[in-house]
């Protein structure tokens, strides 16, 4: 197994497994100001297959922002996994195309999907952020990974 395998092994067992994970994701939009400036918030997302995906408003403010610049970075809460990714508005949540990953978010967001997404309104969409560069912490930083999941290699820096 090549090490960039074994990486995907260690986050997929922290935020597989139809995990609802809280992320912090971070785009970029313009301030008040005119100036480029970071926003960042906490979403729920499911992880699959290098990418985090989220049930949202396409009119809420990160996919303004996200729309303007697709770059954006995250941090898994409590699994010691961040990175950089791209964002990608695969659009409303019935649409045919995505009835198999809206299925797996309703099952990984059961607790509170019916109560927070109105799928019947077309501006409720699902959000993907497809992983391109990530770090994994082990042991408590005794063991850092860098991946990048473009290349599909990893590296360990002790």
């Amino acid at each position: 197994m090549s090490m960039f395998q074994e990486v995907l092994k260690i986050i997929e067992e922290r935020c597989g497994k139809g995990k609802d994970n809280i992320i912090s994701l971070a785009t970029i939009g313009i301030g008040e100001d005119g100036k480029p400036r970071p926003y960042v918030r906490e979403v729920d997302g499911f992880y699959e297959d290098g990418a985090f995906y989220v049930t949202t408003s396409a009119s809420s403010a990160k996919m303004r922002q996200i729309s303007q610049n697709p770059e954006v970075a995250f941090a898994a809460s409590n699994q010691w996994f961040y990175g950089h990714g791209i964002g990608e508005n695969l659009g409303w949540v019935l649409d045919p195309k995505n009835s198999e990953l809206r299925a797996k978010l309703r099952a990984a967001f059961a607790a509170w999907y019916e109560h927070a997404n109105d799928e019947n309104h077309k501006d409720c969409v699902i959000l993907a952020i497809r992983i391109t560069s990530a770090t994994v912490i082990q042991d408590f930083g005794a063991i850092r990974y860098r991946i990048d999941f473009l290349a599909q290699t990893a590296t360990q820096e002790k």
